[in-house]
């Protein structure tokens, strides 16, 4: 279908403001002729000209035009502007398409504009609101998406965040308690602060711990709602069942007095009540956890002292956690405080595993009752046999070894080849580096 004279004219306009945010998102030099064609146009609609200014931030017009505020709020919501399968039924473009045009062109050039120099505080101020009116263009609340991280849009915006972040100086920012609180926690930003937190002081120290509880707080509550859905073991039929309401089996109850029931009263007469079994069985145990701290293994040691802070929650669980790099730290006194753990650990620097392993050996009382979980990427050079040897003789002892390359939100893991075919061989393969592999993993073992 051909579109008349003004839709073809709606549609150029908006395939110019189109045009100019791809050339200016992937070179930030000006294009004169794009630029004077999109000044036009959005001259043209009555919008200011300070859409096109990626210096100019989206509050800023806010507060000379406060009508736009309204429309960029649900900008992007997918819901209002996905587009159907049936083409005859697209709305034609018209003025209202380029208008949409021009403000997405805004907050998508504010947040996404390359940008490679130093950044200063005003600047990670002014993305972070950029930010926050793109989250409300996709129907979310400022920080949203940001806070929570992934693979998809919202770890992109908290990589931007990040990257603004590593080109200032980070301790600039702490020292300005308004600015540190509109940081969003990373992991990236609490690897920061952990190698940095030695040379923090007063208000900077202050923010960065804040910071710290803020991301571990949200670890945690991920983390215990996956330690809650997974399975925990098996029905105990030893221990009777308890008689209340909630544990009733009112099928069976039903099923089991059926030669009760009388036509003449149409009722049912119950001689006994069933209830179900709810008790598992539990097994006190022993868990020793060995993390690895050298740096490449920052979101294993955050998420693991997270981990190990819930498991030692559970009753009948004996939880013991030590760091490592070329040597070894007993964090035990301090498991149930992840963040406490974290101010304790020195990130960086080498591995020395059977340095780790001479200290973890003195906390096995029961091998038979004990679980052994080692994070690492076990590139351990020169001390890779001293290691195995190490592993194989606790694996021999009744320790249940469970070796983890890594443990994150991804389930990438680096494991030192070596390691892992004698792992293989010795029947304790290295598990995937997902967290919710490991969460299953420990619950089977615990419960």
């Amino acid at each position: 279908m051909t579109l008349p004279h003004h839709d073809r004219a709606d549609e150029n306009r908006r395939q110019v403001l189109y045009w100019r945010l791809l050339a200016r998102l992937f070179d930030p030099t000006e294009q004169p002729t794009l630029e004077a064609a999109s000044l036009a146009v959005v001259e043209d609609l009555g919008l200011p000209g300070a859409l096109l200014d990626p210096a100019v931030s989206v509050d800023t017009v806010i507060q000379r035009y406060p009508s736009l505020a309204a429309e960029l709020r649900g900008l992007l919501t997918a819901a209002e502007h996905a587009p159907t399968a049936d083409d005859a039924a697209t709305p034609e473009p018209g003025p209202a398409e380029v208008r949409r045009a021009a403000l997405v062109s805004k907050v998508l050039l504010n947040v996404f504009a390359a940008d490679t120099g130093p950044v200063n505080a005003s600047q990670l101020a002014r993305w972070q609101s950029d930010a926050g009116w793109f989250e409300q263009a996709l129907g979310a609340e400022p920080g949203e998406l940001r806070r929570q991280g992934g693979t998809g849009l919202g770890g992109t915006l908290a990589a931007l965040e990040g990257d603004l972040v590593r080109r200032m100086h980070l301790r600039e920012v702490l020292a300005d308690t308004v600015l540190a609180r509109q940081l969003t926690p990373s992991m990236s930003l609490i690897e920061q602060l952990l190698r940095d937190k030695a040379n923090l002081s007063g208000v900077a120290l202050a923010n960065a711990k804040a910071l710290i509880r803020r991301f571990v707080d949200d670890v945690a509550e991920v983390l215990r709602t996956q330690v809650e859905q997974t399975s925990a073991g098996t029905i105990d039929r030893s221990v009777p069942p308890k008689r209340v309401f909630r544990n009733l089996d009112l099928d069976r109850t039903i099923w089991q007095n059926l030669t009760n029931w009388s036509p003449e009263d149409q009722r049912l007469y119950v001689d006994r009540l069933y209830y179900r079994h709810t008790a598992r069985r539990t097994t006190p145990a022993r868990l020793i956890v060995v993390v690895d701290q050298s740096g490449s293994m920052v979101d294993s040691m955050v998420n693991c002292t997270v981990l190990a802070s819930i498991f030692a929650g559970l009753p009948k669980v004996d939880v013991h956690l030590i760091a490592y790099d070329t040597q070894a730290l007993d964090l035990t006194p301090w498991v149930r405080d992840p963040f406490e753990v974290l101010l304790r650990t020195k990130l960086g620097g080498g591995n020395d595993g059977p340095v780790a392993m001479a200290l973890a050996r003195t906390k096995i009382a029961e091998p038979r009752n004990t679980v052994m979980v080692w994070i690492s990427d076990f590139y351990e050079f020169d001390r890779s046999q001293p290691l195995l040897d190490g592993i194989e003789a606790v694996h021999r002892s009744g320790v249940r070894f469970i070796p983890v390359g890594s443990v994150n939100s991804s389930g990438q893991q680096s494991v030192n080849p070596w390691f892992r075919q004698r792992f293989k061989d010795l029947g304790t393969p290295v598990i995937s580096g997902h967290i919710r592999k490991l969460v299953f993993e420990l619950k089977s073992f615990l419960t």
